[in-house]
């Protein structure tokens, strides 16, 4: 595992920690299993206060990430197999109504979703190992809150 805090970066330390954290786990750089560094081992490498590598920790398991038990290391989760559709709307939601009312054209927030999603998949034989695809109408569906424009 690999992060790193850009003091640059508006978003507080502990955001920018579960950020790079929930990507790796997208990107089957961290997968069901694996141990996370202790947060004094990793706030001491970041050099950060415990308190924002805890933070991160206690978000990325209260979102369903990671597994947290007392004495012993964090530990990735294997993915729920509950669907999310409604938590990445509101997740997502904001950002992308952001981006809209900033002016960005409907083809420029799919093409940059898509080209997120593209970095979370493998390169891979589309014949042997089908990739991810945004279901039927999901992304569209999402954008569709803001076709009143």
């Amino acid at each position: 595992m690999f992060v790193v805090v850009d003091w640059d970066d508006r978003r507080p330390a502990y955001l920018q920690l579960r950020d790079q954290i929930v990507e790796q786990i997208a990107r089957a750089e961290l997968t069901a299993g694996m141990a996370l560094p202790s947060v004094r081992r990793l706030a001491s490498e970041l050099g950060v206060n415990l308190h924002t590598v805890h933070k991160a920790f206690e978000l990325l398991r209260d979102q369903g990430f990671i597994q947290v038990r007392a004495g012993s290391s964090a530990m990735v989760r294997p993915a729920p197999g509950t669907d999310t559709a409604t938590a990445l709307a509101q997740a997502l939601g904001p950002r992308l109504a952001e981006a809209w009312v900033k002016g960005l054209a409907r083809s420029d927030i799919i093409g940059a979703v898509e080209a997120i999603l593209d970095t979370f998949e493998p390169a891979a034989d589309p014949v042997t190992a089908p990739a991810r695809r945004v279901g039927q109408g999901g992304l569209s569906c999402l954008l569709s809150i803001y076709d009143d424009r």
